[in-house]
């Protein structure tokens, strides 16, 4: 079936293609599946030609997986203007010169929503990727969240689930979920490996990002096989749908699953939270670029600035259920919830923000991330990881992973032809 949901759709990629017209009224943008409000590029189309009196037709197309939109980048095999890396591939394409900057000032000061609508933590972050190339120059961010602990109140205290180590518990054996991501794994467990050396100040969490030593790694795998048979099954999506059910009670997750998870159980009686365990943990992001390849940079730039557009920000934002990097007042203000207690996101929104109502599953407090840091790319070292990876995960096929596997299969299946009310929006099986 999703074979020839691909094969279908580059089909359709191509006969649009031959049809757009030259290729200086095309855009070409590259995105993840499920991550946009679709009916924002139209409107994007018309926009573009009231401000600028050009035509441009968006040729939209979707990946599933970081590499390989890369891949496609790195080869040069195809000419996409826009693209949306998460924060390590960011990196390594600035790292390895394959994008180019974004030329703001093309954008007349009245619309630029870009300047207008930074964050002051978005910038900041972006300026940790590299010091020596301001990411910021390069990238517009777009998505972000952080990794946590999701949970069901029913049988896990929150006191239980404020700590990572939650994930070796032997109470919650066999209903343990983690997510198949090596860094999102990596990064938390480490934090929480390294507490004793950074209480007493001999690493900072910033080091241990980039911490990819022989002796990390090792103790990283230690503490994962012995967790490996309390879990029930390490997943990429259906984690999420496994806690609603309440065949999961812990699941080491991202926010933007958390907060589908949190709504969905809700519905069905199902109490569920998300924290950010007291050792600390990462932060994510997914970001606009364009290319190196790119042939048209100037529509692209206009796109990504469409996108940091407070209203379409909140429309994405909606959509896809993750939150928006826009520092825009509005996109605040539509997050306003009075039940909700205060909480102090003056780093992300400014001194305006220092106390606000909101969830903090979509935005952390001052206080929470405050012990959270920017994962990072580890260039020739990434082949470590992935393979201490699969030396934890590979004595772990166990029957109840398979079945879970295969149930989580057939509700895909089923889900595809009568599920159609609410989609079902993820990160899926991007962070290697």
């Amino acid at each position: 079936m999703k074979i020839r949901t691909l094969a279908f759709a580059a089909a359709m990629f191509a006969a649009v293609s031959l049809s757009a017209g030259p290729r200086s009224e095309i855009l070409k943008v590259y995105n993840w599946s499920d991550y946009i409000e679709e009916s924002v590029l139209p409107e994007f189309e018309a926009w573009y030609e009231q401000q600028t009196g050009e035509k441009i037709k968006v040729i939209y197309q979707t990946f599933d997986i970081n590499e390989t939109m890369l891949s496609k980048i790195e080869k040069g095999q195809e000419d996409y203007d826009v693209v949306c890396p998460s924060d390590y591939i960011l990196e390594r394409m600035l790292n390895n010169g394959l994008l180019i900057p974004l030329d703001f000032a093309s954008i007349p000061d009245s619309i630029n929503y870009i300047a207008n609508n930074k964050s002051p933590y978005m910038q900041r972050i972006f300026r940790e990727i590299n010091p020596a190339i301001d990411a910021n120059d390069y990238s517009v961010p777009y998505m972000w969240g952080t990794s946590g602990i999701l949970y069901n109140t029913k049988y896990v205290t929150d006191e239980e689930a404020s700590t990572w180590d939650v994930i070796r518990n032997p109470k919650f054996a066999g209903k343990i979920l983690i997510k198949d991501a090596p860094r999102d794994v990596y990064c938390p467990v480490l934090i929480y490996l390294k507490q004793e050396e950074l209480k007493s100040g001999k690493v900072t969490l910033a080091e241990l990002m980039h911490d990819s030593s022989d002796e990390s790694l090792a103790a990283v795998e230690a503490y994962l096989k012995q967790v490996k048979d309390g879990v029930l099954g390490w997943e990429a999506d259906f984690g999420k749908e496994q806690m609603t059910k309440e065949r999961g009670v812990v699941s080491l997750n991202w926010s933007g699953d958390a907060v589908w998870a949190i709504e969905e159980a809700a519905a069905v009686g199902v109490e569920l939270k998300y924290v950010v365990p007291k050792e600390g943990s990462n932060v994510w992001f997914d970001s606009w670029v364009i290319p190196k390849y790119a042939k048209n940079a100037k529509a692209a730039t206009w796109f990504i600035d469409f996108m940091c557009r407070p209203d379409i920000a909140i429309r994405n934002m909606e959509e896809t259920g993750y939150v928006s990097a826009n520092g825009a007042i509005e996109v605040l203000e539509s997050q306003i919830d009075e039940e909700k207690p205060a909480v102090d996101l003056s780093y992300f929104f400014g001194e305006q923000a220092s106390a606000v109502h909101v969830d903090e599953t979509l935005y952390p407090g001052r206080e929470i991330i405050e012990r959270c840091a920017l994962e990072h790319d580890w260039g020739e070292d990434t082949a470590k990881l992935l393979a201490m990876w699969s030396r934890v995960k590979g004595a772990n096929a166990s029957i109840s992973t398979w079945v879970i596997f295969g149930i989580a299969i057939v509700g895909l299946i089923l889900g595809f032809f009568f599920s159609k009310k609410k989609k079902n929006h993820h990160r899926g099986g991007r962070r290697k």
